[in-house]
This record gives structure tokens, C-alpha cells and sequence, in this order.
């Protein structure tokens, strides 16, 4: 089982490096510097406050979703069903409100459904998110179906930033040994935002893992 470390500063006490792009003008450091656990299904969750187990819980909260990416659930609805317990099937998959986002191509979001303290995505017989899960049984592409925000996490954006999102260090997959969460996620960043932007953040990744020793935290073992 992985063991988590503590991490002394949060990610919002980290530096950001100026980038050329059209859309991002900047990225933060702690991007090319901070770690994943590589496989996030085999990964056992904790919450860091807690240290008690609950798989998938970075979804406890649910997820912005593009009204567009919205439309293209409901498109592929009966496919998701199907997977699905039975007490969600027919429920409601997203909260009644939405909120304009200039952030989001549509320019408004939803939030997916919280059932019994997850997000009812995660309601199905297996770990992970069913719209995932049906992605890959159905043959589609991730971008079909999964909204970028999760696809992305835990990157996220902001106006013209690239962010770590807050929440990442809540999380004991944010606290052991596993790639960087920039390469984790660059295929990623190329879908949603372009080759152009992924030779940017090549180019300055090496200027970034330059400054580790001054913008990594100190790991301390956990001690039993």
C-alpha cells in the first residue's frame, strides 16, 4: 500500500512561470514539480485530514460541467444507464442551477449530482467514473462523454493560468512517489487546448524541475 508524506506549503504558495501562448500566459510551477500515485485505480484513498479510506474521493464533490459537455452526456444517456446502479438510473444527473463561466467554451456550467456523498457518477458496480467506464466499453474517445475538468484533474484553469487545483493535496494520491502531474496529464492539455500549447509548456518544463529545490516541499515520512 502506498504511504503518504506530508507536504509543508499548499500549492497556492508556489511561483508561476511566464509562458507564450495565445490563450495561457502563465503556469505554475508546482505543475511540473508536484507528483501523482501513477495508477489511480489501484491507488488506495484516504483523505490527508482523516487518513480514512474512501476510494475515488477526489469525485466527493461532483464536477463542473460545460453545458455543451452536458449535451453529449444526455446524447449517450441510455449507454450510461446501463452501467449504472438501478436506484440513479432515472434520477437527476445534474443540480438545477447554472453558472455563467467565462473559463468554459459554452460559457456556463452545471454541477453533476452528489448521491450518498459521491458524485452519482461514481454509482455503478465498479471503481471510477462510470462515464470513463463506458467511454472505454463503448470504443469512444474520453472527450466524448468525460468533461474536461475530471479528464484534467487535478490540473485545472483559470482566466489565462494553468493551476493545480486546490484540492489536490487533500488527497493521499497527492502524497506518494508517481510522475509528475505534468506528465500525467499532457496528452491531456493536448486535446483540450493544442499541440501549441504542450511544446510551450516542453519548452519551460526544464526551467521549472531547475527551481525544485526551492519550490518542492520538504517530504516528511509519516510516522507511525
Amino acid at each position: 500500500m502506498d504511504e503518504p508524506t506530508t507536504d509543508v506549503p499548499s500549492v497556492d504558495d508556489e511561483p508561476s512561470i511566464a509562458i507564450d501562448h495565445p490563450k495561457f500566459r502563465s503556469v505554475a510551477v508546482s505543475v511540473f514539480t508536484r507528483r501523482l500515485a501513477p495508477d489511480c485505480m489501484t491507488h488506495r484513498c484516504t483523505t490527508v485530514e482523516t487518513g480514512v479510506h474512501r476510494n475515488d474521493v477526489c469525485c466527493q464533490y461532483g464536477c463542473d460541467i460545460d453545458l455543451d459537455e452536458k449535451a453529449k452526456i444526455e446524447a449517450r444517456a441510455d449507454a450510461v444507464r446501463a452501467r449504472m446502479n438501478p436506484d440513479v438510473k432515472h434520477a437527476a444527473w445534474f443540480e438545477p442551477e447554472q453558472y455563467p463561466d467565462a473559463d468554459y467554451p459554452s460559457g456556463a456550467v452545471v454541477r453533476s449530482a452528489v448521491h450518498d456523498g459521491f458524485c452519482i457518477f461514481l454509482a455503478h458496480d465498479q471503481r471510477g467514473c462510470v462515464l470513463h467506464r463506458t467511454a472505454l466499453e463503448e470504443g469512444w474517445k474520453l472527450g466524448d462523454i468525460k468533461p474536461a475538468v475530471c479528464r484534467l484533474f487535478p490540473l485545472s484553469w483559470e482566466t489565462d493560468a494553468i493551476v493545480v487545483a486546490d484540492e489536490y493535496t487533500e488527497y493521499s494520491c497527492a502524497h506518494v512517489e508517481g510522475p509528475t502531474l505534468y506528465r500525467i496529464t499532457r496528452d491531456t492539455l493536448a486535446e483540450l487546448f493544442g499541440a501549441p500549447l504542450v511544446a510551450e509548456l516542453d519548452r519551460v518544463e526544464a526551467q521549472a524541475m531547475a527551481m525544485t529545490a526551492v519550490t518542492e516541499p520538504r517530504r516528511l515520512p509519516v510516522l507511525r
